[in-house]
């Protein structure tokens, strides 16, 4: 069973928040601002914000500035995880993606099944590593971040969290990069 090891000490993660959006603006953007709460509660920093259209190069373009950026550990896109024609984001996600975490969006659907029921088929959030970056791809609404972070990511972005979490493997996310 997890639980947390208060023998650790927290070490806060620098987390950019990336809304997905053709008609979002700083002021009406609630995902990206429940994920900025969450995150800044929770004792991380955040490292970066922005908002880029439904559009997958620019998508990808984004989270490949911020994988190069090594002020950024972890980046949290909201939207464009759906089943529409604009629903771009897990295409780009994949296409930076050097690792899926294929388990990430299994047990988001999980959570989501207890929330939703069966409309939790209709997301694809996933998640993935890049140049030593985490990527997770949520939905657009605030409840599924709220989701996403309460039940999944607080927990697997807190290096106290036992019996592993993805905090305490950072060093070794690009070890293959080191070998001759």
């Amino acid at each position: 069973m997890s639980r947390i090891d208060e023998t650790r000490d927290f070490i806060p993660v620098r987390i950019a928040v990336l809304t997905v959006s053709d008609t979002r603006k700083a002021e009406d953007d609630r995902s990206g601002d429940t994920l900025v709460e969450r995150l800044t509660g929770a004792g991380h920093v955040l490292a970066a914000r922005g908002i880029v259209r439904d559009e997958r190069a620019e998508i990808a373009a984004q989270l490949r500035a911020w994988i190069a950026d090594p002020g950024v550990d972890v980046i949290l896109t909201t939207g464009g995880t759906g089943l529409t024609g604009r629903d771009v984001t897990v295409e780009a996600h994949r296409d930076v993606y050097e690792k899926e975490i294929e388990a990430f969006g299994t047990v988001f659907t999980m959570v989501s099944m207890q929330k939703i029921g069966t409309s939790a088929v209709q997301s694809r959030a996933c998640g993935g590593v890049a140049g030593g970056t985490y990527l997770f791809a949520l939905p657009g609404s605030p409840g599924g971040c709220r989701d996403a972070w309460d039940e999944i990511l607080k927990w697997q972005l807190d290096y106290r969290h036992r019996p592993c979490n993805f905090v305490e493997i950072f060093p070794r996310l690009e070890e293959h990069r080191r070998r001759k």
